[in-house]
């Protein structure tokens, strides 16, 4: 190892006496760290690696003439070729001292600038081939060098008075110094450089860029040197400052005492400490706070982190570590609470019921971590505030929909200004209780940046084994939030990452029938609105059969939502009316309905057209529940081809080539001439086409649509269908089978087919649902077929097939 035991000491930088050295083209390289020696430059040097204290040998025994060059990363013990600078010193030993520990000291001047050409040899130490590098000369008048050497020599004057540590005697050296070139190697040489800087100052082989380039390099320190004295200067007026309040302080103290006149510090730390043995915090952030509150008495009361301080132990204090509401365990009464507030959803109410059961047998019991999963609009936030009503709990809720940053879960770190706890813990203190009904909605919707993953630190939050030990960022102590019931809401499964769903309990919660739709509103909403636009029963009164047609005609939805909105618009122009000075008993009907809300907006699927070659009624599933897709076939002369419209996703027009596979394969079975695909295009188009589409269940409608065009049979319109295909004509499963049935009977259809395989959905289906439906259950494409087209001759409109169509110009037309 070879390196510098200090700075280039005072006094040990002289010229180099002029003589003529003849140095040798082959020489031992003795690579040292973090230093860069300069010719004229005299220092001494730790050389401790075997290579390097062979090399020392080499010279001692020869000419003592060495090669010293800088390695690039000091870290480095066995430097190759490529991590030493080619550019270097030659230098000669003057002395040389062995140390006990196996170490030897020599004292080097460097004579010249050489420039490393090969390796000779690495053994025993590292020979290299090097070439002098000879200064070039200048003019001998060239007053653009000698203006640059003065200002070299009055920065340094100027760097000295600003405490930089160089010798008078070396500012002595320099001013008799009148070459550019050695002037520069001498100031470069005392200056605190880098080693990449005093590198390309070494590399620089003209004089003149060498003192530019050195003048920068003062004039950079200079810059540096100011900055520092600047903040030094800053530092202690404020030590001085701080020092002149505190004795005031104590004075203001005394006097206070001798008076027998307390002053508001005082009382605000009695204060927070009354706060702090109230909490009855554990004793991990009791002994947080009271650490806290010690550092708080000593800082003055006017300082940034005093705030900071204040803010968080209120926060330690106001947190309910030991306040918890008692659960309600009278179970006929919460189920009472449960019945008044939502009409159906008896697996809700049931589980619930249980929780409560098991709380009663087991006070300990840890609360469930439940998710509802359902279409907008059906009840799940109401449903958490009733479930808190019924368990006698506080009610907290935290919207996740757009959150972003981790810190709104766990909280921000205390170093940043203006730094709070994460949402949850706010959430518990707003609620004033550790055990509260706490509502994490759209949990779904999390997203993800550069600031974190909120839905990895909800994994913590939602864990009943982890949670016990929540640590939130800002308080950087424990709470406990196993007492507290967490219910999350979602419209979708899919987005919420896997680890998430794993640590919750789902419970899938469906559209209404227009039944359900009924009763709630005239149970729930009316009277809500009613209550909400400034009417009473005696101004307004709405029939089941306008109510029945509001919900038909006017809202298209699985929840209640666009229900509420229109009931609140039928109250308002009641209001309005009231309000001009025309009191009266206002009784809506079916008949006067669009008088105040407009034209209907929906019409039933029924009203829209009837039996016809090529257009199927398929069932789809969305994310405000289930709707109803026409799928329409039609064929033109052109080249063979399947054109797709209506804005399909990939999966559609998977299932759409699969049922024209299908269909091709059937051709000789369903009577259909051989040559019928030839020349002819087909095109597929499912409206409305600003709607994109996508999924899998949409299979065997298309697959009817195309048999019904090729053999010319009509299909009827109040069948409905669901379900994927194959190319060997199997009916595979699909989901969101309830949905999709309330869309039916809502559309006015009267049979549904559906896969065998959803055989047991339907089980749990309400009985009006399975009474106003006739479900048929097929395993294959063929009976797919047999039951929704009809036969040749039907009654039902004429509807054409197209142009090019086969057999059956017209639904009805004989074949």
């Amino acid at each position: 190892m070879s390196e510098r035991d200090d700075a280039v000491v005072e006094g040990e930088v002289a010229e180099a006496q002029s003589q003529s050295v003849d140095i040798p083209e082959v020489l031992p390289m003795l690579p040292v760290r973090d230093v860069v020696v300069f010719p004229y430059m005299i220092l001494p040097l730790f050389v401790g690696r075997e290579k390097s204290v062979a090399a020392v040998d080499e010279a001692l025994q020869g000419n003592r003439m060495l090669f010293l060059a800088t390695q690039k990363e000091v870290a480095t013990e066995e430097p190759g070729t490529e991590d030493i600078y080619e550019m270097g010193t030659v230098a000669m030993i003057m002395r040389m001292l062995k140390l006990p520990d196996g170490r030897v000291k020599i004292l080097v001047q460097g004579l010249s600038r050489a420039r490393r050409l090969t390796i000779e040899s690495e053994t025993p130490c590292l020979r290299v081939r090097v070439e002098v590098v000879e200064e070039l000369p200048g003019p001998k008048e060239d007053f653009e060098a000698e203006a640059l050497m003065r200002s070299v020599r009055e920065k340094l004057e100027e760097i000295i008075n600003m405490g930089k540590g160089i010798s008078t005697e070396i500012m002595m050296i320099l001013e008799n110094v009148e070459d550019p070139g050695r002037l520069s190697d001498i100031v470069a040489a005392n200056l605190t450089l880098k080693v990449g800087d005093a590198m390309q100052v070494l590399e620089t082989v003209s004089p003149k860029d060498r003192i530019a380039k050195v003048h920068g390099l003062l004039e950079r320190e200079l810059q540096v040197l100011m900055v520092q004295a600047k903040i030094k200067s800053a530092a202690k007026e404020e030590m001085t400052k701080s020092q002149r309040e505190y004795y005031l302080r104590q004075q203001m103290k005394a006097i206070q005492e001798e008076l027998g006149v307390t002053d508001d510090r005082g009382e605000e730390l009695a204060n927070l400490k009354e706060k702090i043995e109230k909490a009855h915090m554990p004793k991990e952030a009791r002994a947080e706070a009271d650490r806290e509150l010690n550092r708080l008495k000593d800082m003055p009361p006017s300082s940034a982190e005093a705030a900071v301080i204040r803010t968080y132990i209120d926060w330690l204090a106001d947190l309910p570590w030991k306040k918890s509401t008692k659960d309600s365990l009278d179970i006929p009464a919460a189920k009472k609470i449960l019945d008044d507030d939502h009409y159906d959803l008896e697996k809700v109410k049931e589980r619930i019921l249980e929780h409560l059961a098991v709380k009663k047998l087991k006070p300990s019991a840890k609360g469930p971590i439940l998710c509802f999963v359902g279409p907008p609009g059906v009840g799940k936030t109401s449903l958490g505030q009733s479930i808190a009503r019924a368990m006698g709990r506080k009610f907290a809720r935290l919207s996740l929909g757009g959150v972003k940053d981790e810190a709104e879960i766990r909280g921000h770190r205390r170093t940043y200004v203006g730094a709070m706890p994460g949402r949850v813990v706010q959430g518990i203190k707003k609620a004033g209780s550790r055990n509260p009904v706490f509502m994490l909605d759209e949990v779904d919707k999390i997203g993800q940046d550069f600031r974190g993953d909120p839905a990895s630190a909800l994994l913590e939050v939602l864990d009943p084994a982890q949670n016990s030990t929540f640590e939130d960022h800002y308080l950087n102590v424990a709470f406990d939030l196993s007492k507290v019931m967490f219910i999350c809401t979602a419209n979708l499964i899919d987005p919420i990452p896997a680890a998430l769903l794993d640590r919750m309990e789902v419970i899938r919660l469906s559209g209404y029938s227009r039944e359900e739709k009924l009763k709630i509103s005239r149970r729930y909403l009316i009277p809500r609105q009613l209550d909400e636009q400034g009417v009473t029963g005696k101004d307004i009164e709405i029939t089941d059969e306008a109510l029945g047609l509001l919900i038909d005609q006017y809202t298209r939805e699985a929840g209640l939502r666009n229900t509420e909105r229109e009931i609140a618009n039928l109250c308002r122009k009641v209001a309005r009316k009231v309000a001009e000075g025309k009191p009266a008993r206002y009784r809506i009907t079916k008949r006067n309905l669009h008088r105040y809300l407009g034209p209907p907006r929906f019409l039933p699927e029924a009203e829209i057209g009837g039996d016809q070659v090529g257009v199927a009624t398929g069932l789809a599933w969305t994310q405000a529940g289930g709707d109803i897709l026409q799928v329409e076939v039609n064929t033109t002369k052109g080249a063979p081809k399947l054109i797709l419209t209506g804005q399909l996703g990939d999966v559609m027009k998977e299932s759409a080539q699969a049922a024209l596979s299908y269909a091709r394969s059937k051709i000789s079975e369903l009577g259909v001439p051989e040559d019928f695909f030839d020349q002819r295009e087909i095109h597929l188009h499912v409206p409305a086409g600003a709607i994109p589409k996508d999924g899998p269940s949409a299979g065997i409608t298309m697959a009817t649509a195309l048999i019904s065009l090729m053999t010319g049979r009509p299909i009827d319109h109040t069948v409905g269908m669901t379900g994927e295909i194959t190319l060997r004509g199997r009916v595979l499963p699909i989901g969101g089978l309830k949905e999709k049935s309330l869309a039916a009977m809502a559309a006015g259809l009267k049979t549904v087919i559906v896969p065998e395989r959803n055989r047991k959905d339907t089980e749990e289906f309400p009985p009006k649902l399975r009474k106003a439906l006739a479900f048929r259950f097929v395993r294959t494409m063929d009976q797919v077929v047999d039951i929704a087209l009809l036969p040749t001759g039907a009654p039902g409109p004429a509807t054409p097939a197209g142009p090019s169509a086969p057999a059956a110009p017209a639904a009805g037309a004989p074949s």
